[in-house]
């Protein structure tokens, strides 16, 4: 999966909670949402609503993408409450997510198609 098909992915897939998503769909996206929100707040200094606007626009994608990443590894989307810690709960969100997914099927479905 490349960056625009992740994209692509991620926005069809808006607020669908099930399913399983690989490793590339869900840093590629990351990447995404990071470089956009740099450039916001290049280009737009001070204006925090602009910048608020696109945070909230992508939360639910961003959620949605999280949990279906915890779920290829096998894993419930509620794991993703470890956000909240700050540094032990995101070195331990970071590893779950840059950990190999499942290559067969799991409790959560079969493994997402390349």
């Amino acid at each position: 999966m490349n960056f625009v098909d992740s994209i692509k992915t991620c926005f069809a897939k808006y607020a669908d909670f099930n399913g399983r998503a690989k490793r590339p769909e869900f840093w590629w996206y990351t990447l995404f949402i990071f470089l956009v929100s740099i450039t916001i707040s290049v280009v737009t200094h001070q204006n925090r609503s602009v910048s608020g606007l696109f945070s909230l626009a992508t939360l639910l994608p961003s959620l949605a993408v999280g949990a279906r990443r915890l779920h290829d590894t096998d894993r419930s989307g509620w794991w993703q409450l470890l956000w909240i810690l700050p540094v032990i709960g995101w070195i331990i969100m970071i590893v779950f997510q840059a950990t190999a997914g499942q290559a067969g099927d799991n409790r959560f479905g079969s493994p997402p198609a390349n």
